[in-house]
């Protein structure tokens, strides 16, 4: 049966509760503002009741406070992550070509190709009118010069920019460490404290705020299970374990975790690659990661396929032939030499294996298309792997599914190797104002060798490597107008007979039928070349727009989702400050009340 002082009891856990509930009311109000703050509850329960052994049974013992929670849903959380992946990859895939877009901008502002490509030839058309005049020969050649360093300069922006990204990667992987690191910690950290019998909901929502972080640079699962009492399958010890997961490896482990490092290529990917690019490795497996995986979304996808994109367009064909230290293909997917694209040194892929090539020569039909390449090893192959490539399809570099720096700067040196060709064939058959035969008027320099590469060799029924004196080696970052025709504007021919005096102008014509009347780019004329690679950043361009916009409207859809379930509204607060305080009241209340019955029994009583 219940003391006399029962009601005392009672009362007490119901001011308990209610004095519970303002606490936890008044934290939430306090975080209304906070980043990641999950509202949190009181759980009430009503306590046990006490038998009394009456007509009536047993009797209520009050209110008892189980737990303070964060109120939060996993499955939008999920949603959540899930987007945010995909809204970084086009977030910033839209972040580099607007860059790009930027490199080949041609207004008021800025002078870009179709200005200077006009430029270049009516200066050519004032030379036509007056070919003896040397300012005016020296005015076109100036164009011509602007001309090449709008390219070079462009060249080196996409550089930059490749060395940019490549920086953001090696930043993002150390981002990707340390908030491992601190969800592994945490998960120790919540575990000691609710196998005490508490709840860490601010741990808690540090960890989810980590989380939130991470998924916007890689896709991640995040999942948590409760830990059973292994005598007793059906006792829970108050301890969790939770898993991250990226591309199906464990990211984090419970109080583990696995690490990504960066590790520099050896070789070159693509022809105009800087030297040292990254990519990304498990350090506990040593594995590399396809970032341009379309497995794979977020951030760290973007930085690839914009660093690395080369539209599929990298060297691919069949192994016919091989010895020790030599790799034979043919059928190849390259065979026009304005658009080769390998690097001079390189990787290869074969049978599922990487070689390092050190050189590689071609040969050429009698229309000068390539039939066959052939690449020299590192390391001499084994009799077993000679055996094991032959008949299989070889790949240089990557294929990468994204038109990225390596595409648009592999676009910019066909142009040039195009027209520059074309060029210069009319001019060699030219002569100078001395009497001499005309070389190229247009050049590659070779920086290592310090020296100017005219594209002289034959390429016709002929076999040549890649150190060759080919248009091979004529790219958007070392194409120039030859040196002696910048300092002595007579070396540049405009005629076919010296005899005919220095104002004759019969190749001119022939020249500047060059702007329009051939066939340079992608089957059209020289001056298409803005026009075609503009179309090609457009496309791209606006497509992450619309995706961006669009994750980003499901971002904030899901977001607003996860608000109401989690999130901290002042009016429901204000409205429950009052609810527990007029429960606290009440409580004691009943605390007074029975407070005056008692002084009435124990000291008024029996007198």
């Amino acid at each position: 049966m219940p003391s006399s002082f029962f009601g005392l009891h009672v009362a007490a856990t119901g001011l308990n509760a209610a004095q519970a509930s303002i606490n936890t009311t008044a934290n939430n109000i306090s975080n209304v503002n906070t980043d990641g703050y999950s509202r949190q509850e009181v759980g009430r329960v009503a306590a046990a009741a006490q038998r009394c052994f009456t007509s009536y049974g047993s009797i209520g013992t009050g209110v008892e406070v189980t737990k303070v929670t964060q109120v939060r849903d996993i499955y939008y959380d999920e949603k959540y992550w899930n987007n945010n992946a995909k809204l970084g990859l086009h977030e910033k895939t839209l972040y580099y070509m607007q860059q790009i877009e930027d490199y080949y901008a041609d207004d008021v502002k800025v002078s870009g190709f179709t200005t200077l490509y006009t430029k270049m030839f009516n200066g050519l058309e004032n030379v036509k009118k007056n070919a003896g005049d040397a300012s005016v020969r020296n005015e076109f050649i100036s164009g011509a010069r602007e001309l090449m360093d709008f390219f070079n300069s462009t060249g080196i922006s996409m550089q930059d920019l490749q060395s940019s990204i490549n920086d953001e990667i090696k930043t993002c992987v150390d981002t990707i460490n340390s908030v491992s690191q601190k969800v592994a910690l945490l998960n120790k950290q919540i575990n000691i404290i609710e196998m005490e019998g508490g709840m860490a909901n601010e741990l808690r929502d540090e960890r989810s705020r980590l989380i939130d972080e991470v998924s916007q640079l890689i896709p991640i699962e995040a999942v948590e299970y409760e830990v059973l009492n292994s005598n007793y399958e059906d006792q829970k010890t108050g301890a969790t374990r939770f898993e991250v997961r990226f591309n199906g490896n464990l990211l984090v482990e419970n109080y583990n975790y696995n690490t990504l490092s960066v590790v520099t290529r050896d070789k070159k990917a693509n022809q105009t690659d800087i030297d040292g690019l990254y990519d990304v490795k498990w350090d506990f497996s040593g594995a590399v990661i396809d970032f341009t995986s379309n497995a794979i979304d977020g951030e760290m996808r973007a930085m690839f396929q914009v660093r690395d994109g080369n539209d599929e367009e990298n060297l691919k064909g069949k192994v016919t032939s091989t010895d020790s230290s030599k790799i034979t293909i043919s059928n190849p997917t390259i065979t026009d030499i304005d658009k080769m694209n390998m690097p001079n040194e390189g990787t290869i892929l074969v049978n599922s294996t990487y070689y390092n090539y050190s050189d590689f020569k071609v040969t050429t039909d009698d229309q000068g298309k390539i039939t066959s390449y052939v690449f020299s090893l590192d390391k001499p192959l084994t009799s077993d792997e000679r055996t094991g490539i032959m008949g299989k399809g070889l790949t240089v570099g990557k294929t990468v599914n994204y038109k990225g720096i390596p595409y648009y700067m592999g676009q910019m040196n066909e142009f040039l190797r195009s027209f520059t060709r074309e060029f210069n064939d009319i001019e060699k058959t030219g002569v100078d104002g001395y009497g001499n035969k005309m070389g190229s008027f247009f050049v590659a320099y070779d920086a290592f060798a310090q020296k100017e590469l005219d594209g002289s060799d034959n390429i016709k029924n002929a076999t040549f490597g890649s150190q060759g004196n080919t248009y091979y080696r004529m790219t958007c970052l070392n194409a120039r107008v030859n040196k002696a025709s910048q300092a002595d504007p007579n070396l540049f021919a405009t005629t076919t007979d010296f005899t005919r005096g220095e104002s004759a102008n019969d190749l001119v014509d022939s020249l500047a039928n060059l702007e329009n009347g051939v066939k340079l780019f992608r089957g059209g004329s020289g001056s298409a070349f803005l026009q075609c690679i503009y179309a090609d950043i457009t496309v791209d361009t606006q497509e992450n727009q619309v995706f961006t916009n669009s994750y980003t409207s499901i971002k904030n859809a899901i977001a607003q989702q996860r608000m109401s379930v989690s999130g901290v509204d002042e009016d429901d607060e204000a409205m429950d400050l009052i609810k527990f305080q007029n429960a606290y009241q009440l409580a004691a209340k009943c605390i007074s009340t029975l407070t005056a019955m008692y002084d009435q029994l124990i000291l008024n009583t029996g007198t």
